[in-house]
């Protein structure tokens, strides 16, 4: 059977919804002229931008203060081989709005990497720009062609 075949494209409305489901992502930026890759909590904002909650670090601040970047998540089962993948690209801003700030430490996302003793998170908005998505059916199960 034909890879194509059971590879579903995926709306950006069920994009955002599946992202919805999972706590964990990876944001994608460039450090020293590198991309970079790094395991982030995330949540999806009813009103479209995504909050990434990450531990305080000069690098990673510059790196994502008014930059493009793009975020992934997805679910994967490698012994079924199925799942999905989202991508969204889009502009990152730290949250610098002091009352903004106070209200994801109450009730945002916690960052992924253990903060104990540290810095309290920074928090990182992309506004969604480009939205993009796939699902892996199972085997034997295929898109119907028209």
């Amino acid at each position: 059977m034909d890879r194509d075949n059971r590879v579903e494209s995926l709306s950006e409305e069920e994009c955002l919804h599946l992202l919805g489901t999972v706590p964990v992502g990876r944001v994608v930026y460039t450090a020293h002229a590198l991309p970079a890759v790094l395991p982030v909590a995330f949540e999806v904002t009813a009103d479209g931008p995504l909050v990434l909650a990450l531990r305080q670090g000069v690098t990673v601040r510059r790196a994502l203060d008014d930059t493009v970047a793009a975020f992934q998540a997805d679910v994967l089962d490698a012994a079924t081989r199925t799942g999905w993948s989202v991508l969204v690209h889009g502009r990152a801003q730290v949250v610098s709005d002091p009352a903004l700030h106070e209200r994801l430490l109450r009730t945002g996302p916690r960052p992924w990497e253990d903060c104990a003793g540290a810095a309290e998170p920074m928090f990182v908005l992309i506004l969604p720009e480009l939205v993009s998505g796939e699902r892996q059916l199972p085997l034997g199960r295929s898109l119907q062609k028209s």
